[in-house]
């Protein structure tokens, strides 16, 4: 599987330093982003109709950031020139198996020769075109996040849809999260690094689901430190990413590096981080998706055996982060254990990333299958408690060659499609992933929302002098009621509310009088935020071509 467009290193020399050239002329800032306001000045050179340049930025902008970098800026040149050759405009052009834009010269710009030459006269002591295309500086976000939340960020910052939501948690929504103790109670405050990470799969099942034998398959490969048996073989969290070389970086490491969205896993200690791992590789799917591998799901009386850190709080953790939930089963595992249970439970709010895979379906013939298929969506249906039919793709996702003669005369067929569908769903991952973060931002700042009324409520009903401790027992043992009154003074939805177990029980290591009363002040610059902030941010970096 392979989701990486045409790579640049595929093209001639003369023209790599060529396109160098223009990308370094048409980048106005010179942060390696070129925008939608250069693209206007810069595309117009090319004299194609503004439909055509509508469909090239669609097609080359594949993450929907609102502006491209230098690999995507090459597709869109190679783009234009199909285009002033006559070719129609589609995704095909820059499928990994056509060779047909690899071939293509640069598209004429006119006037452009002019202006590098001006440039050029202009600069002689730089003429010397460096061939490694320029990234964008992480320094200026970070230094957002190391300043204090008040210190305003100017727009000129803000060159991409990703930045203008770095900007908006740091002015609007931090303050509303650090006043209310979110972090405390919900999700720790984000981090630079959690905005830049690439999009994560995460991967859910019982132990000899084919987990680690799937991530192989999309591989091709093992990564390092995998081992795959029919017994509990991972005994670990895995972050399977990109790197320079094969290695294991070990859990506690991760947590303090900076440059990973992992440092909200400190919070589970010790025992959680000792079972936490990042294996690192050089791979082109790794460039676009990174899959987070888990310990099977324990049964029986197996599950019994207390883990030493809190399983059910890390999979919420990573399903949160995550942009696809993968849950894996077997034809012969169609139990779900009271662990997986909780699991699933825990799942709550991400039913959109959720989908189900049931695995090794080649050991069954079609009979049993349908049977099986069956029983599995019955047992679904019960433990996710919604009534609509989740999406189950059947197949088995493993490199071994299979005899599909004993599934009957659709097995073949069947299992070749439904891996088909399962790939362009995660085909579709990189190119979702900034509406994802989006999508994610929105939630969290409602979340934090309902956060902020429900602890300024419990402030609100303390005693200001006796009988504080009796008050503050009968609020959470009457938890239920209060969440009732913050939802019916606010007009808020029932089902955006926290869990009530799992709110009680944190609440009871704080002392409600030390809370913050509510302060209108931050719950109107959140609403600003989701009302007009987000919607002009996204206007701002749209297609610059309607």
């Amino acid at each position: 599987m392979d989701l990486a467009i045409v790579p640049f290193d595929s093209f001639p020399k003369d023209q790599q330093m060529l396109y160098q050239e223009w990308f370094n002329y048409a980048d106005s800032d010179g942060d390696g982003r070129f925008t939608g306001s250069d693209a206007t000045k810069f595309f117009a050179m090319s004299n194609l109709s503004r439909q055509d340049l509508r469909q090239v930025w669609a097609i080359a902008d594949t993450k929907r950031q609102g502006y491209l970098d230098f690999q995507e800026f090459v597709i869109a040149m190679q783009l234009m020139s199909a285009a002033q050759s006559g070719e129609p405009i589609t995704h095909d052009l820059i499928s990994s198996d056509c060779h047909y834009l690899k071939n293509l010269k640069p598209p004429k710009m006119e006037g452009l020769d002019k202006l590098l030459a001006k440039k050029r006269n202009k600069h002689k002591e730089n003429d010397t075109i460096s061939n490694v295309p320029p990234s964008p500086s992480p320094s200026i976000s970070s230094k957002w996040f190391a300043s204090k939340s008040s210190q305003k960020i100017p727009a000129s910052a803000v060159t991409s849809i990703i930045d203008g939501l770095k900007k908006l948690y740091i002015q609007k929504l931090r303050p509303l999260e650090a006043t209310y103790r979110f972090n405390d109670f919900v999700s720790p405050l984000l981090t630079n690094s959690d905005f830049d990470a690439k999009p994560m799969v995460l991967l859910l099942g019982q132990y000899s689901t084919g987990k680690t034998t799937f991530i192989k398959h999309m591989l091709n490969t093992n990564y390092p430190g995998a081992h795959i048996g029919p017994e509990p073989t991972t005994d670990r969290f895995v972050v399977v990413m990109a790197g320079p070389d094969e290695r294991s970086i070990p859990g506690n490491t991760i947590a303090v590096q900076a440059d990973m969205p992992f440092s909200g896993l400190s919070s589970f200690g010790s025992a959680f981080l000792s079972k936490f791992e990042c294996s690192q590789m050089p791979h082109p799917l790794l460039e676009e998706i990174t899959f987070v591998d888990s310990p099977g799901v324990l049964s029986g009386e197996k599950q019994r055996t207390q883990r030493a850190y809190d399983f059910t709080g890390v999979t919420s953790w990573f399903a949160a982060k995550c942009d696809l939930i993968l849950l894996l089963f077997d034809p012969h595992k169609l139990d779900v254990s009271d662990e997986f249970k909780r699991v699933i439970s825990s799942l709550r709010g991400h039913d959109d990333k959720i989908r189900v895979v049931l695995n090794k379906a080649h050991q069954v013939d079609t009979q049993q299958l349908m049977r099986i298929y069956g029983a599995l969506m019955w047992s679904l249906g019960k433990v996710l408690n919604t009534p609509e039919v989740m999406r189950v793709y059947i197949g088995s996702f493993n490199d071994k060659p299979i005899d599909y003669a004993d599934n009957g005369p659709l097995g073949g067929e069947l299992f070749e499609k439904e891996q088909d569908d399962l790939l362009l769903d995660l085909k579709d991952i990189p190119r979702k992933a900034c509406d994802r973060k989006i999508n994610e931002f929105v939630k969290r700042a409602r979340a934090a929302k309902i956060h902020a009324y429900i602890i300024s409520h419990l402030k609100k009903q303390m005693p200001s002098i006796m009988g504080k401790t009796k008050a503050q027992e009968k609020l959470i043992a009457n938890l239920e009621g209060e969440f009732a009154k913050v939802q019916r003074e606010f007009h808020l939805p029932p089902g955006d509310f926290p869990n009530v177990e799992e709110f009680r029980e944190k609440l009871r290591g704080y002392n409600i009088d030390k809370f913050e009363r509510l302060r209108p002040k931050l719950i109107d610059a959140v609403d600003d935020m989701l009302g007009y902030d987000i919607p002009n941010l996204l206007k701002t970096f749209r297609n610059p071509y309607g």
